[in-house]
């Protein structure tokens, strides 16, 4: 099957365009929240700017004999304001001055600046901006100048308006270009700490997933103490060790492929050594008929080291047969294939509860506890307990003996072919098969204790194999 090589995406669709749009988008919103209070604090300001216009409009009345000007001035002074009246009312005086001077007519809206809240104002800028028509307003308030005093001004709206449309257009430039630089600097910050590196990653797995068995491919990890530097020598542990993996696989297909060409003629080999130790054994001669049987034995391990090699490489995924079948049962059933007694003790001990049932492959699951039997006979074990307990959706099966316990390095290499035997003459391959047999049924097997007391296996199986992970059978 031809492997399609994969591609990084180009810049467009890539995590770096992804995290700039982003980065401008959030500015843009934070923009957007701080204008709406800023356009509410700057129709506030204008109105108490003219109201304080219109105080000191109202002093220059104050100033006359009268408290009188001509229509002139007054025009003059209302001008300034930009207001049709002003009003102010001096309650420490006990008196109250007007200047006005033609009609403004209908006042379409009221504000009064004293009881307006921060939501109020926000809303009522909101309101400002969003008229396309003039309206004429009446707005009361105290006057900057003298909190004492209270004012009250009737004005045209358009004028605020325009203020606010243009202030607008300004804070929209200032913060297209702070977002504009933010995002620059955070774009960049994040595409070194963060992108750069994973894009770096990305690349390495890429190269990688090529040609595993390259050692040059191996990503260089850097020396960062934060997540991506735990990442990167994270990555380049797993790939040192599927590139180990997989050179072992390697040779284990080249060593069966080679046992499968030689197996026929070894056989034969071994079949004529077979019969002429049988001859040997009926010779006169003492001492050769003292040897034979060490001969012999030596040639069926020869002969059964080849077919054991020869099943393993040949074996394939296990393709499991299920059904729901009581445990209680299987077991009895693998322990009447052992022994039945050792001395004046029973060898295979059923612990497990009757009517306990789970779903899986009988025979599968047959062979795993008939491999770890075994394994314990020759080991030097006497007596064999196998125990079964419900977790949750699970069923745990352990397998306690009583021997000697496993040397240091079969622990070590427990369950890898070839290497992980607990006999000076074993293969290690009883072990290596059990460990597949139970990971396609979406379990786990691990050794609990081994000691001079005994060994114990623990395997772990889903109860119903719908609930088992769906790589377990990889």
């Amino acid at each position: 099957m031809t492997r399609t090589r994969s591609k990084l995406p180009p810049f467009v669709g890539s995590l770096s365009a992804r995290l700039l749009i982003l980065t401008i988008a959030f500015v843009m919103l934070a923009e957007v929240l701080i204008f709406s209070p800023s356009v509410g604090r700057f129709r506030l300001s204008y109105l108490e700017g003219r109201l304080a216009a219109g105080h000191l409009a109202i002093l220059a009345l104050e100033a006359t004999p009268d408290l009188m000007v001509d229509e002139t001035l007054e025009e003059e002074l209302l001008d300034h304001v930009g207001a049709y009246v002003v009003g102010m009312r001096d309650p420490a005086a006990n008196r109250k001055l007007m200047l006005m001077t033609g009609s403004p007519g209908e006042i379409d809206a009221a504000f009064d600046l004293r009881e307006a809240g921060f939501f109020t104002l926000i809303g009522d800028a909101l309101s400002t901006m969003a008229q396309s028509e003039n309206r004429v307003l009446r707005v009361v308030g105290q006057s900057p100048e003298d909190p004492a005093v209270t004012m009250e001004l009737v004005l045209d709206e358009a004028p605020l308006r325009q203020e606010m449309i243009s202030f607008g257009y300004r804070i929209l430039g200032l913060s297209l270009f702070i977002s504009a630089i933010t995002a620059a600097l955070v774009f960049l910050s994040l595409h070194l700490m963060l992108v750069r590196p994973m894009r770096r990653m990305t690349e390495n797995m890429v190269a990688f997933s090529a040609d595993p068995e390259d050692a040059s491919r191996i990503i260089a990890a850097s020396a960062r103490g934060d997540e991506i530097g735990l990442a990167e020598r994270q990555l380049q542990d797993m790939q040192r060790a599927l590139r180990a993996s997989l050179h072992h696989k390697t040779r284990l297909a080249a060593l069966g492929t080679a046992v499968t060409k030689i197996n026929h003629d070894l056989r034969n080999i071994l079949s004529t050594a077979s019969l002429v130790s049988d001859r040997l054994a009926a010779s006169d001669d003492p001492k050769v008929r003292q040897a034979a049987p060490t001969l012999i034995a030596a040639i069926d391990r020869a002969a059964r080291l080849c077919g054991q090699t020869l099943n393993f490489t040949r074996e394939g995924p296990a393709e499991l047969m299920l059904e729901t079948f009581d445990l209680a049962e299987l077991v009895e059933e693998v322990g009447g294939g052992l022994p039945g007694a050792v001395g004046e003790q029973s060898l295979w001990l059923n612990a497990v509860s009757p009517g306990l049932r789970i779903e899986a492959d009988r025979e599968q699951l047959h062979r795993v506890l008939t491999n770890l039997a075994q394994n314990a006979l020759q080991a030097g074990a006497t007596r064999i307990e196998v125990t079964a307990r419900m977790a949750s959706d699970t069923v745990e099966i352990e397998v306690v003996d009583n021997g000697p316990g496993l040397a240091p390095r079969a622990r070590e290499h427990l369950f890898q072919p070839f290497t992980g035997s607990t006999r000076a003459d074993g293969t290690g391959l009883g072990l290596a098969i059990v460990r597949d047999l139970v990971r396609a049924h979406g379990g786990e097997i691990s050794l609990r204790r081994s000691d001079a007391k005994g060994t114990s296996f623990l395997i772990v199986l889903p109860r119903r194999q719908s609930a088992a992970p769906a790589s377990a059978a990889q």
